[in-house]
């Protein structure tokens, strides 16, 4: 009889077995497991588990915009227009938009690289931002930014003068980017941000990263994520200049990783591409590809999937082939670009929408403010914990002070410090947080990230867990 499996652990893509990916990973696999027990009467000493692993902001409480989802339920189905309660400018931005679907339908592909007059009110939009033109002719828009970069980052598995590709990706990081560096099988070039500056990117770091990974590989990309995930700053423009001047000088392709910047609570907010282009000769001319979701910001419809990239300054032949390899991917689902189009061209003044519209956006950003307010103030009055001001994204990335007897505890069986210490908060409080070693942090810290957009009554009890927790966990194993 034939046993043996036509693709086994042995033979199958050795790059995929390296993949790790923490906010869906194990304590999170646990929480489901804990919220199946507590539907089956087992006793615990907790009524729910209270998930703050992902920044999924719909699931956390946040309403989804009316304006947005009036589009798309006229979009899906235009016999509602006939509806005197649908907005008449509601009523037209369906009616455009289903005019460039082919046959006026949502459910025919689009091209490609998406519906040319979502592309062009992004063009407007970023042009709105930058005070630079912007074409519809360097946009493509993708099933969120997550499926846009790792295509992006696809263009550079090649080796180089005899070497293997590496990217230089900043820790903490988001772990989609170390896990498809792994899927593809290029090399990860870590520079460390600087925690005790609040997350400041420094050149020497840089330079650090990238000596170090050029003596095996070839670097050819550097990744920056503004504002940051997990650690909520937001890089001055003196700093980007800086980045892109090192990038210039290194010869390296840049991967601006932008998608929370309707999520900055104060301070001003400058894309690689103004910077760049304000900077003039050479540095107007480099290659660039930003990224910007509408899965963040006061839009956060997540499970619609839709995002966008600007590539700027490609090689013609280079950006062909990219155009070719999303091409075979058919195009982004149509009405996540419907939601874009309501991003990039929100209601303004005059018109129906646009009371209602600015009232719910004023309320999201308010929310934001005050829980990244309530997380800095409530993290750093716990003793052993320290946490940065929360500039922009909706997570806190506090440090925590993890005592020898507990990290002897975690290497016993066979874990992280900081994943022992999540996996004691979630079985004994109920919180489902993300350990900071899924997303990288100087060797010897402990960390995790924590969602921060709870309604304010779970929020505080959230916040009030950790903290009593914590307290017990020091009385542990101090």
């Amino acid at each position: 009889m034939k046993l043996e499996k036509c693709i086994t652990e042995a033979n199958m893509n050795q790059n995929l077995l390296n993949i790790q990916y923490a906010v869906r990973g194990p304590i999170v696999d646990r929480a489901a497991q804990i919220e199946r027990e507590i539907e089956k009467g087992v006793p615990k000493p907790f009524a729910r588990v209270v998930r703050a692993n992902i920044g999924d902001c719909h699931a956390l409480g946040q309403k989804p915009i009316t304006f947005i989802r009036q589009v798309l339920a006229g979009a899906a189905c235009p016999e509602l227009l006939g509806s005197s309660d649908i907005p008449e400018d509601v009523k037209e931005r369906v009616r455009r938009i289903l005019e460039d679907c082919t046959r006026g339908s949502v459910g025919a592909y689009s091209p490609s690289n998406g519906l040319q007059l979502v592309r062009q009110h992004v063009a407007g939009y970023l042009a709105a931002r930058d005070g630079v033109p912007a074409s519809p002719t360097a946009l493509h828009l993708g099933s969120g930014a997550s499926d846009l970069i790792k295509s992006v980052l696809t263009l550079f598995v090649a080796d180089v003068r005899g070497k293997p590709p590496a990217v230089m990706i900043p820790i903490p990081q988001y772990p989609l980017f170390s896990g498809t560096l792994s899927e593809l099988g290029l090399r990860q070039a870590n520079y460390y941000l600087d925690e005790e500056n609040h997350w400041a990117l420094q050149l020497e770091e840089l330079q650090r990263s990238w000596e170090q990974a050029s003596v095996d590989a070839h670097v050819r990309a550097l990744v920056v994520i503004n504002p940051g995930n997990p650690t909520g700053q937001v890089l001055t423009r003196k700093n980007i200049e800086e980045i892109i001047k090192f990038a210039y000088d290194h010869d390296l392709f840049i991967l601006a990783d932008e998608v929370y910047q309707e999520n900055i609570i104060s301070k001003p907010f400058y894309s690689f591409k103004k910077v760049m282009y304000d900077m003039g000769a050479p540095y107007s001319s480099m290659e660039l590809a930003s990224f910007v979701t509408c899965s963040k910001g006061w839009a956060a419809e997540c499970g619609l999937r839709s995002a966008f990239v600007e590539l700027l300054n490609l090689q013609p032949r280079v950006l062909a082939a990219f155009q070719a390899a999303r091409a075979v991917m058919q195009c982004p689902t149509v009405l996540g670009q419907c939601v874009l189009d309501c991003v990039a061209k929100p209601p303004v003044l005059g018109e129906q929408s646009y009371e209602q519209f600015a009232r719910e956006r004023r309320g999201v950003a308010r929310v934001l403010a005050e829980r990244a307010a309530s997380a800095h103030r409530t993290f750093n009055t716990i003793p052993g914990y320290s946490c940065n001001t929360i500039d922009g994204s909706m997570f806190a990335f506090p440090r925590i002070e993890i005592p020898a007897r507990a990290q002897a505890a975690a290497r016993e069986k066979g874990m992280a410090p900081d994943e022992f210490y999540c996996l004691r908060l979630l079985e004994e409080t109920g919180v489902c947080v993300v350990p900071g070693s899924g997303f990288g942090q100087r060797p010897g810290t402990f960390h995790f990230r924590t969602t921060i957009l709870h309604p304010r009554e779970e929020f505080q009890h959230m916040m009030d867990s950790i903290r009593g927790f914590h307290l017990q966990f020091l009385k542990t194993y101090s």
